[in-house]
C-alpha cells in the first residue's frame, strides 16, 4: 500500500545511481513521482521515479506554494533540511 505523497514533500532516493540524494517531490501520476534538487535536476527536467525507489520525508519546506516556488527556493530548502538533520540531538 502507498501512503499519501503530496507534491511539496521530501524524499531521499533508496535505488539508482543518486541513491541517497535528497530531493522534493514537484509531481505525483501513478505510481510515479517527479522530483528536483533545484541544481542537477532544476523543475524543468525532474527526475522520474516510482514510490518504492523512494523515502518519503513527511515535511514541507514553509511557505510551500507551488506557484511560487523556483530552483533557488528547493535548493535553500533542502539545505536547511540537511544542516538541520546533520546537528546532533540532545
Amino acid at each position: 500500500m502507498v501512503e499519501r505523497i503530496v507534491p511539496g514533500m521530501m524524499a531521499r532516493s533508496k535505488a539508482g545511481h543518486d541513491k541517497g540524494c535528497l530531493y522534493l517531490i514537484l509531481r505525483v501520476e501513478d505510481e510515479y513521482v517527479y522530483l528536483t534538487d533545484g541544481r542537477r535536476r532544476p523543475m524543468a527536467k525532474p527526475k522520474k521515479k516510482k514510490y518504492r525507489h523512494i523515502q518519503i520525508i513527511k515535511r514541507m519546506p514553509e511557505n510551500w506554494n507551488s506557484e511560487a516556488v523556483s530552483d533557488d527556493y528547493i535548493r535553500r530548502a533542502l539545505r536547511e533540511y540537511e544542516t538541520e538533520s546533520a546537528q546532533p540531538k540532545i
